[in-house]
């Protein structure tokens, strides 16, 4: 009798790290749904590790992550397609120079960023209790200048700062992934987040000086299957098996920022993530 594969969800799997993540997991005998905003890259995306990957599984969906409208019908796909998710990898993210809002009028960073992966989780608790799944938080060490999480300014209306505002974000993703990991503690459902590296990236394309920099500073960075390493790590290594409420750079656990520590700070974040994305 045929074993019924394991089930992962990468979200912003159309592209670098996330592509590179679809594909190790594929490799490693997952059914993989992931998702992406532009349906000609899911198509190439997928094509792209199906030619790479035999006997790949592989099932991708679009969705703006800009719009929570968007990530609740994302959810709702899932859970037709999906009678088990296993691993639940938050990959998208995006980074902008000008300030932005999103579909729903939020700070688009944040909105994307963290209040997405938030309500998508929340969405799909009932398949990751059910399976006891993992869940992988891609955040970065930029979370680490970040002293506090600035809850006066979440919407960033003041002077914007668009590499503050992306640390935000990624201190939220460490708070959130802490929190889940004591929330679901009983269910056997693990979280955990990581840096993936310093990484060739598409993130900064609508800073010019940014993508310069990083254009001449490539030579020096991780390639993003290098950068997937540690987000297939946390998603699937025996070692981890339990292991929870963690931080890993190159694989290895790692200490976050103290702020990324704050119980106090964990738990009034969800509850006002609770109230912006209406759960």
């Amino acid at each position: 009798m045929q074993t019924e594969r394991r089930t992962a969800l990468v979200t912003g799997g159309s592209g670098g790290i996330g592509l590179e993540t679809v594909r190790g997991l594929a490799a490693r005998g997952y059914r993989v749904i992931f998702t992406g905003r532009n349906l000609e890259r899911l198509a190439s995306a997928k094509a792209d590790v199906e030619g790479s990957v035999q006997r790949a599984e592989l099932v991708s969906v679009a969705a703006d992550f800009s719009s929570l409208d968007q990530v609740r019908v994302l959810a709702a796909k899932v859970r037709e397609l999906a009678p088990r998710l296993d691993v639940l990898v938050h990959n998208a993210g995006v980074w902008h120079q000008q300030r932005r809002v999103s579909k729903d009028g939020i700070e688009d960073t944040f909105a994307v960023n963290h209040l997405a992966p938030f309500l998508l989780t929340r969405e799909l608790e009932g398949l990751l209790r059910a399976s006891a799944a993992r869940v992988v938080v891609v955040s970065s060490r930029l979370h680490e200048r970040q002293r506090r999480f600035d809850f006066d300014d979440l919407e960033r209306r003041g002077r914007y700062r668009g590499l503050y505002a992306y640390g935000q974000s990624k201190l939220a993703n460490v708070l959130f992934s802490n929190e889940l990991a004591r929330r679901l503690a009983s269910a056997g459902v693990t979280s955990n987040a990581l840096h993936p590296g310093d990484v060739v990236t598409s993130i900064v394309r609508d800073s010019a000086w940014l993508s310069l920099g990083i254009r001449v500073a490539s030579p020096f960075l991780k390639t993003p299957r290098q950068g997937a390493e540690t987000s297939l790590h946390c998603a699937t290594s025996r070692a981890l098996a339990g292991v929870t409420g963690r931080y890993f750079k190159r694989s290895r656990e790692a200490r976050p920022a103290a702020a990324a520590l704050d119980e106090g700070v964990a738990r009034r974040l969800w509850q006002l993530s609770e109230s912006m994305v209406g759960v």
